[in-house]
């Protein structure tokens, strides 16, 4: 039987950068019924067995309660705290008992998700507030999506890609750590994590991006206003930043949500697989898809891009694909 998982974040798309600039809320009760439109979708082929993971919001209790009558749903048995954890436990599930994840999140859960499902491919579907992995698509559609993948009737390596990722190791007198991003890692020109959102393109000093186009949000967008780099390229692109009036170029970006502003364009280099990008920080923050993550001193941060991430769907050109091998025929 075909066994699809589904975890929803319910603090996702509820940050500062609601308040800051012009993004969209998503509320608990638009996850809700995003995740209901999923399991409806889902039912493009009965018999589909659906893990849902907990959460403190009851999102994936409401789902599950609406579930239609073609769809096995079922709650999975993991607690929940509240935090990132619980997103985390959900995916190691997934890992070992279904074949496609279902996200509804932001960057963030995506890349938590990716921290611990192995090579189960993704559904991201967007309800987050910095969304450049994720697709802005009806839950519905995702579902479908899903579902043609979980029974084989589309191969995954037909409409899946490999999606690149950026590894930074960071070096400081007193230890050696290293951290993970799925589409972007910058370095923030501020001492401290505080609100974890990046307010303004300001603040970013450069860093390292897996994905760059003009239609996407924060350093990917800034990048991708100079040049273009898709998901499932190898390599990346590194970038310095500074202030417009001090570098050779500028650029308008949409730097955070609902947030259009010019960037200074210091200096930019295509990067191969494994490829470092090297910034030497007195003081400051390695931000991470968006989010500040790690504060750092007197710090030598090593950037490069991997090939090594996980596997994202295309919904479009999924469906485009069933479509072909009559998979909507009823």
């Amino acid at each position: 039987m075909a066994r699809v998982g589904l975890v929803a974040n319910p603090a996702a798309g509820r940050d500062i950068r609601r308040l800051t600039g012009g993004a969209v809320v998503s509320d608990n009760y638009a996850k809700r019924r995003a995740a209901a439109s999923v399991l409806e979708g889902l039912s493009v082929h009965p018999g589909i067995e659906v893990l849902v993971a907990p959460d403190e919001a009851g999102i994936g209790e409401y789902a599950v309660s609406e579930s239609p009558d073609e769809v096995s749903a079922t709650l999975l048995d993991v607690p929940t705290h509240g935090t990132r954890e619980d997103t985390r436990l959900a995916a190691a599930r997934f890992r070992d008992e279904t074949d496609v994840a279902v996200v509804l999140g932001g960057d963030g859960t995506v890349r938590d998700v990716v921290s611990a499902v192995g090579s189960v491919p993704l559904v991201a579907v967007s309800t987050g507030t910095n969304n450049v992995v994720p697709d802005h698509v009806d839950g519905a559609v995702a579902g479908v999506a899903a579902a043609f993948v979980a029974d084989g009737t589309v191969p995954i390596e037909e409409v899946a890609i490999r999606h690149s990722t950026v590894e930074a190791t960071i070096a400081e007198p007193e230890r050696k750590r290293s951290i993970r991003s799925l589409a972007t890692m910058g370095v923030v020109d501020r001492p401290f994590v505080g609100t974890r959102a990046v307010l303004n393109g300001e603040e970013f000093v450069g860093g390292v991006v897996s994905r760059a186009g003009p239609h996407e949000i924060g350093l990917s967008g800034i990048v991708g206003g100079v040049v273009r780099h898709p998901p499932d390229a190898p390599g990346g692109v590194g970038v310095r930043l500074g202030p417009p009036d001090e570098t050779p170029r500028t650029v308008d970006a949409v730097t955070v949500p609902g947030v259009l502003e010019p960037v200074g364009v210091a200096d930019y280099r295509l990067l191969d697989d494994g490829e470092e990008f090297v910034f030497e920080v007195e003081t400051g923050v390695v931000s991470v898809d968006g989010e500040r993550d790690v504060e750092v001193t007197d710090a030598e941060v090593a950037m490069s891009p991997s090939a090594d991430g996980p596997y994202v769907v295309q919904v479009e050109r999924t469906l485009a694909a069933a479509a072909d091998r009559g998979g909507f025929d009823v």
